[in-house]
């Protein structure tokens, strides 16, 4: 069972999960070039590996 400092701090992880995939989503209607999406996928994938963690 989690906490509620760890049930808060899993919350804001997967806030922060749907930002970054949101900046992807709005990338890609902007066109963005190959690297800029790379960066933010970068970042979109470690946000989720993050998330995973329990505590």
């Amino acid at each position: 069972m989690l906490s509620a400092s760890e049930a808060s701090a899993l919350v804001d992880r997967a806030f922060e999960v749907r930002c970054a995939a949101e900046d992807v989503a709005t990338a890609i209607a902007e066109g963005a070039n190959g690297g800029e999406l790379r960066e933010l996928v970068d970042s979109l994938v470690s946000l989720a590996k993050e998330a995973e963690r329990l505590r």
